[in-house]
């Protein structure tokens, strides 16, 4: 592979379109390119509130074609991270909600490839997902040759799997070269994921015990490191570079056990840290059987998927050494820094959380 110093000369992504560009992901990139002094447009059915000179917040559907069709108009480069995160079990989950996700991870994708190519666009950055490749067995420092999971536990990893297939097979088709980034947990501020759930059980006082025995680990992939590694996979986008039908993992380099993680957020909130260990075997047993009644007999679903649990009770983190060779990735920050920069984020996060659930009580009594 080539070292860092010896990689091909960075393309510049020219105008950029970034689908889902008023979410999570989307919206730290949106503003990254445009303080790296891009012309950005903002795809997304929500408006994007970002004030710049340089953006252009245009309201659409992924799901329809002639919007994206419009979207992709004088774009040279395209960042598509539109898309719906749904991990329950394919068993649970709704028709309505199966087809949505379906409509928007993998219809939706089809609609910006194809119209990537419509406008002669010459690059195209996928947000996959590590998903992908998880099977439900250990993985340690697993890298971009394991396969893809043919056996679909969950309705994300299912339509992340065959989109960004589809975007890979693309890659040379029309003059678009098209590569694939992998990230782990996204967290950072404005995180509605990873944390969220966490906080709400600290509220309800519901997080009384850790769940297995603390030697699992996995990766994350902090907003800020993420945002990097995707805009240097897009400089690598030609024909000369090396991330042409490339899939890259893109996480912070340092595994971690999930539970440890937490535990700088929990004890800055002001919590006590759990003490007490459960089995996470027994707990997993318990969550599938809940899953299974909730089928049967409408019980209400548990408050964590099994997939979940999976990231607390067995090792799953991969290695980032193809993205530092080929696009010359390194994380602009380290854990202990990105909490750093998150805390402000999550302890607002927490007041918001806190209030709500006050303002429940409050009427409920009332």
């Amino acid at each position: 592979m080539n070292t860092i110093n010896s990689l091909p000369a960075p393309v510049d992504p020219g105008k950029v379109l970034v689908t889902g560009g008023s979410g999570f992901l989307g919206s730290n990139l949106v503003q990254t390119l445009l303080n790296k002094g891009y012309n950005v447009r903002s795809f997304d059915r929500v408006k994007n509130t970002l004030e710049h000179p340089n953006l252009e917040s245009l309201q659409g559907d992924i799901r329809n074609k002639e919007a994206v069709l419009l979207a992709c108009e004088d774009i040279d480069t395209v960042f598509h991270t539109a898309a719906i995160i749904d991990i329950r079990s394919g068993s649970i989950v709704p028709e309505e909600t199966r087809q949505l996700s379906y409509d928007v991870n993998l219809e939706g994708t089809k609609n910006v490839i194809e119209s990537a190519m419509v406008n002669n666009i010459k690059r195209l950055v996928y947000t996959s997902s590590n998903s992908v490749v998880i099977n439900g067995q250990p993985i340690v420092g697993g890298n971009e040759s394991l396969p893809y999971v043919t056996e679909f536990r969950d309705l994300y990893t299912e339509t992340k799997t065959k989109a960004e297939q589809l975007v890979l097979a693309a890659n040379g088709t029309h003059g678009l070269y098209t590569c694939a980034i992998r990230p782990s947990g996204i967290w950072g501020p404005g995180d509605q994921t990873m944390f969220k759930l966490m906080i709400e059980q600290l509220v309800k006082g519901a997080f009384k015990a850790l769940i297995g025995n603390g030697s699992a680990c996995l990766d994350n992939s902090f907003i800020h490191n993420l945002v990097h590694g995707q805009i240097l996979a897009a400089r690598q986008l030609s024909e000369q570079g090396n991330a042409p039908g490339q899939a890259y993992f893109i996480n912070d380099g340092e595994p971690v056990n999930m539970m440890e993680f937490s535990k700088t957020l929990v004890q800055a909130l002001g919590y006590n840290y759990p003490g007490r260990r459960v089995s996470y075997r027994l707990v997993k047993q318990v969550f599938q059987v809940w899953e299974k009644l909730h089928l049967m007999i409408k019980l209400p679903e548990p408050p964590q998927t099994t997939l979940a649990l999976e990231r607390i009770g067995i090792d799953n983190y991969f290695s980032i050494e193809k993205a530092r060779n080929e696009l010359g990735y390194s994380p602009l920050f380290s854990t202990a820094e990105a909490w750093e920069q998150s805390m402000p984020y999550y302890r607002t996060l927490h007041e918001t959380i806190r209030s709500r659930s006050k303002a429940g009580v409050k009427k409920k009594v009332a």
